[in-house]
């Protein structure tokens, strides 16, 4: 065993050209196994051990930094093409208006994604030492990377390696003190680490092992100690219509649809009658403003008893007259008025707005969401009051993918996450989504109601257990108790602070072993 590993180290640290970066490639792809749907969490980490391993050739090669940087890239590149392949499958909803654009999509999103992981490689290098220096620094550099992703440009933090573990809900559980980008940098020591087996030396991934063990224990205790509670009173229903993305905005059909709606939620259960009831995002076919036929069907759908809380685009006017078009939520109270109205802030590049609009906009290239354009943002999360039931934070679509940016100004008892994953294929993507949301319920300790229009439309309380669920491509509805939020989280209290000390004690730990090495 031992020496097969070292020839697969002496073999991979061997690679130059062409096979280094088809190896990159690969290896990447490989850690995109470890993802929703598949979950194949070994994938993941031996995709990051390849990385390492790929990096020592390129430090012993003529043009280090240029090599590091095509590994980097290499491996970034067959990440999320591999892991968020879905991403074609929006621009085949319209295909004689978009599918044009997936030859260049196909290479600027992971391309431009994988600039990061580039980053990465090359900043490490720069530091880069034998023995467990070097994966310390790996480990330091791209999990900042990750964390930059995160951010920069809006960010995307889709598919961080925290959500490899999506198999194990204890392992998840550290969300809770460390956050996903705190457990992303983990799961980057724990894969990097494997790397050193190829040298005979077990300490570092010995003590990245043992670390994880104790995170499942303590993830394990927790889900025993904290079971879930109900908040007494309060049922909600998820409604989930199923709808094809290519029919939504279709005029021949918006009645039918509507009337889809109004009969899911007025649906008889086997038990109590809900008192809270969720449509996805821009559920409704048609602009719920001044339209007093519907705005009557809810008010007959409430009755005096429930609230409904729907997505739905709104139209305003700025001061200077300019139309402005908001991807929203609204909430309406028992009488059927609007109590409060809730305006989408991160808005989705090239699907709810267009960079460089002005520009793109003579190349041909348009948005996807089909109205001329962009939609105008809101001013961050809030949170509302509702009648019979605790605060909500609603949350439009990818917003639930942000950590430590999904709470307002004041801590609410849930959260609700309206979405339309139909925009996010058949398979992938959707699953991707979800576990996302259940990270945000782990790491603010806030149960998630998610109401999505093709599925997955699940209740999620506040350890990340899927309460209930209707699955994907499935017409009906998700009739489950509201579970009660758990006390303020160290996530909740110190935010990313945590995964900030790991990142500073990790670099002092890898200056420290390069100094030892460089002394002996």
């Amino acid at each position: 065993m031992t020496a097969a590993l070292i020839r697969t180290g002496d073999y991979l640290k061997s690679l130059s050209g062409w096979r280094a970066f088809a190896a990159a490639v690969g290896a990447g792809a490989l850690s995109a196994l470890g993802f929703a749907p598949l979950g194949i969490f070994p994938a993941l980490l031996l995709g990051f051990a390849t990385l390492v391993l790929l990096i020592d050739g390129a430090v012993s090669s003529p043009r280090p930094i240029r090599n590091a940087m095509k590994a980097g890239w290499g491996f970034g590149f067959g990440q999320f093409a591999t892991g968020m392949h879905w991403i074609f499958y929006p621009f085949l909803v319209d295909p004689l208006d978009h599918a044009w654009q997936i030859p260049f999509v196909a290479l600027i999103f992971p391309g431009g994604l994988a600039l990061f992981a580039m980053a990465a490689a090359a900043a490490c290098l720069l530091f880069w030492k034998p023995g467990a220096s070097r994966v310390l620094m790996l480990t330091v550099c791209y999990s900042l990377a990750e964390w930059l992703r995160g951010h920069v440009l809006s960010g995307l933090p889709w598919n961080l390696p925290a959500y490899g573990w999506g198999a194990s809900l204890a392992i998840e559980q550290s969300m809770a003190v460390v956050g996903a980008y705190g457990l992303s940098f983990l799961t980057v020591l724990l894969g990097a680490s494997l790397a050193e087996l190829t040298t005979r030396r077990w300490t570092l991934p010995a003590v990245a092992a043992g670390l994880f063990f104790l995170i499942w224990i303590g993830g394990a205790v927790r889900l025993a100690s904290t079971p879930t509670e109900y908040v007494d009173g309060v049922n909600v229903r998820l409604v989930q219509p199923n709808i094809p993305q290519d029919e939504k905005p279709r005029r021949d059909l918006a009645q039918t649809n509507w009337d889809r709606l109004i009969e899911l939620s007025g649906r008889t259960g086997a038990g109590p009658a809900p008192t809270v009831i969720v449509w996805p995002e821009a559920a409704p076919p048609f602009l719920l403003q001044g339209n007093q036929t519907a705005l009557q069907q809810i008010a007959a759908l409430n009755d005096g008893r429930r609230v409904l809380i729907t997505g739905n685009q709104r139209v305003a006017y700025a001061m200077d007259g300019k139309r402005r078009v908001y991807n929203s939520l609204y909430i309406f109270g028992p009488d059927g008025n609007a109590i409060a109205v809730y305006d989408k802030f991160h808005l989705v590049p090239f699907g709810e707005y267009l960079p460089l609009e002005s520009i793109l906009a003579r190349l041909g290239i348009t948005k996807l969401v089909g109205f001329p354009g962009s939609f105008s943002a809101g001013d961050g999360p809030h949170t509302f009051a509702i009648p019979g039931a605790p605060d909500v934070g609603p949350l439009i679509c990818y917003e639930i993918l942000f950590p430590g940016s999904v709470i307002g100004e004041s801590r609410p008892g849930w959260l609700v996450n309206v979405t339309d994953d139909s925009w996010f294929g058949p398979w992938a993507g959707p699953r991707q989504h979800l576990l996302a949301a259940r990270a945000r319920a782990i790491e603010e300790g806030l149960p998630v109601a998610r109401a999505a229009n093709t599925g997955i439309s699940a209740m999620i309380d506040s350890n990340g257990r899927v309460i209930a669920s209707l699955g994907l491509d499935e017409t009906g509805v998700v009739d489950a108790r509201l579970p009660k939020s758990l006390s303020k989280t160290i996530y909740a209290r110190l935010g990313d602070l945590a995964f900030g000390l790991m990142l500073v004690l990790c670099l002092g730990l890898s200056w420290a072993l390069a100094r030892r090495s460089q002394a002996l």
